[in-house]
């Protein structure tokens, strides 16, 4: 894959988290600011905290499958365009990430 192609692919990886990110800690925050007016007991912000600590991960899981679902759909395409010589060159890195795993 072109390096263009590769990093912007990468960049909309990281937007979606660094976006899942902020709104953690944003609601995080949100969570103190209600403990220390008073509104929250201490009690209903942690266990409202590891809540969101939990639909957070459940979040990013599914966001990391559906971009790496996306990603292996961009280079299957790709690949459809390669020379005989780059398949190649490809079928030698498969070969060699599946011998470094044990398949």
């Amino acid at each position: 894959m072109p390096e263009n192609e590769k990093s912007s692919l990468e960049q909309i990886i990281l937007a979606g988290i660094d976006a899942i990110t902020k709104t953690a800690e944003t609601a995080g925050d949100l969570l103190d600011e209600l403990v220390k007016k008073g509104e929250l007991t201490v009690e209903q912000g942690k266990a409202l905290n590891e809540e969101l600590k939990h639909e957070i991960k459940e979040t990013v899981s599914t966001k990391a499958q559906s971009a790496q679902t996306s990603a292996v759909s961009y280079l299957v395409e790709k690949m459809e365009h390669l020379t005989p010589e780059e398949l190649d060159i490809v079928q030698a890195k498969i070969d060699e990430l599946k011998k470094a795993e044990g398949v």
